[in-house]
């Protein structure tokens, strides 16, 4: 196995160029992992960890730039505010010193359906800036992942940013496991209102092949809330609407039985977590979220 270590975002591009199989390692709180355990022996490793470029952030306007390599904890910490989904879902990430090494870009990577900040990511609507010799490009959140641990990457892309827009309303994120830190989710959860557009979004994670969103669910309550005026009333969302966008993102998990646990668990437990983070998210945009809108 040859380590490649390039000192700049250029050098790391002509490298990946040059090695297209060259797997890339900032974190390698995942790639390591698999080389230890003989899972995965790369012809390359593509050591990013001196691309500084890749380390930093910055809150705009409008939008949050996530270098690929920020730490779980600089989200955690920096970004409550702006990220509160990815903040809440970087807290689950398994102990404090991965959390520290740990970034968005290497989940976004590895493309595992149990990664943790990908149902943040879909809920939120992010975009992915992935870069190359040839240019760059953007890639929506919702075509990045293409099959089991399969990204929409060119061989010789190198994921350089993730685009967020600011949130403009309340979000959440639930994880089950069998604890609470150093464990793979059984599933989990996300979910964004975003009262500007006046439409909710979800994530679903490690309940089907790849990340996913429920989007017949959100069809359906994006409806019912228009419909009822309740953007506008801030009524409580009614027992019979709560419950049937849980059903509806409980029926849209594709999940299969493994040792962390069932299908039908898998199903049954994103329902109770749709139904309790629409609660949650509702509950907050009654109080704070409508105040702030109606002041701005």
């Amino acid at each position: 196995m040859d380590f490649l270590r390039p000192a700049s975002w250029e050098e790391a591009l002509a490298a990946k160029a040059e090695h297209p199989t060259a797997v890339p390692i900032a974190g390698g709180t995942d790639v390591m992992v698999e080389i230890n355990f003989d899972h995965r022996r790369p012809e390359y490793l593509l050591d990013l960890n001196r691309i500084e470029l890749l380390r930093e952030w910055e809150v705009g306007e409008e939008n949050v730039r996530l270098g690929a390599s920020v730490p779980y904890t600089t989200i955690m910490e920096n970004l409550r505010a702006e990220l509160p989904g990815l903040a809440l879902a970087s807290h689950t990430v398994a102990s404090p010193q991965i959390r520290n090494r740990g970034g968005v870009g290497g989940n976004l990577g590895t493309a595992s359906p149990a990664g943790d900040a990908h149902p943040a990511l879909l809920a939120a609507g992010a975009e992915v800036e992935v870069e190359s010799v040839r240019g760059s490009r953007f890639i929506p959140i919702d075509e990045f992942y293409t099959g089991v641990k399969r990204n929409a990457l060119a061989p010789d892309e190198l994921i350089k940013t993730v685009h967020v827009k600011k949130a403009d309303g309340p979000q959440q994120y639930s994880k089950v496991g069998t604890r609470n830190a150093m464990v793979i989710a059984v599933c989990a959860f996300g979910l964004a209102l975003h009262p500007e557009t006046r439409t909710v979004r979800t994530g679903i994670g490690s309940a089907a092949p790849t990340p996913i969103r429920a989007k017949e669910a959100e069809a359906f309550l994006n409806a019912a809330l228009e419909e009822g005026g309740f953007w506008d009333n801030g009524k409580i969302i009614t027992p019979s609407i709560a419950k049937q966008f849980a059903d509806l993102c409980s029926g849209a998990a594709n999940p299969i039985d493994d040792v962390r646990g069932t299908a039908k668990y898998r199903r049954h437990a994103v329902g109770i977590m749709a139904r309790r983070q629409l609660g949650w998210t509702w509950e907050q945009y009654r109080g704070t979220g409508r105040t702030l809108e109606g002041a701005a």
